[in-house]
């Protein structure tokens, strides 16, 4: 297999770069990007790549025209080569001090420290309701005092009101033959006259 059909790789990115190339981008300035995006530390100045999202080094930070090396948006040495077109060789304005840059991050640090995982509470669930032909196949249901012998909740009632049917067919027959107006049986006969309780002497 010759060298050429390999696969070529990101290249590792170096700290210094002699490419005097400079992108037709506007600079980008380090105030627009959030203070964990940028490294302004001399041993390793580097800033994230608003165009890749990679870390790259920041070349000539201490001169007139510091910018963005040129870069692949892959892993060095792991994924494939891939220029950052936008990205690269693009000129940073230095618009923030190292001191400011470090209190930024040190406040930014101390607001999440102190947050703490909050417990979420779930609320329970509640029952629901049940459809109206549910609560009418409750009803349905034998109760303790009816005999559940395996036999059909209906059949029970037919039994039962086959078992009463009679008596009550006589209760209706008599009630029919009463005259109109004529009192009920059994029942205390009715005042005809104005009573007039006389008070005791005292």
């Amino acid at each position: 297999m010759s060298a050429s059909t390999l696969e070529r790789t990101a290249r590792t990115r170096r700290s210094r770069t002699r490419s005097r190339t400079v992108s037709a981008r506007s600079a980008l300035a380090l105030s627009s990007l959030k203070p964990h995006q940028y490294d302004l530390r001399p041993a390793c100045a580097s800033l994230v790549c608003p165009d890749c999202k990679t870390w790259v080094p920041i070349t000539g930070l201490g001169t007139r025209k510091p910018k963005v090396v040129p870069h692949d948006t892959g892993r060095a040495g792991k994924d494939a080569a891939a220029r950052c077109r936008l990205g690269s060789n693009r000129l940073v304005t230095v618009d923030i001090t190292v001191k400011k840059w470090q209190e930024r991050l040190e406040d930014g640090r101390a607001e999440t420290d102190h947050r703490r995982k909050t417990t979420v509470l779930r609320k329970p669930k509640t029952a629901v309701a049940p459809a109206v032909s549910q609560i009418a196949a409750q009803t349905q249901t034998p109760r303790d005092d009816e005999p559940g012998d395996g036999r059909s909740l209906w059949l029970l009632r037919e039994m039962k009101w086959a078992s009463t049917e009679s008596a009550v067919r006589d209760t209706n027959t008599r009630r029919a033959q009463l005259p109109d107006g004529d009192r009920p049986l059994g029942a205390p006969p009715v005042p005809l006259t104005t009573l007039h309780p006389e008070r005791r002497a005292s």
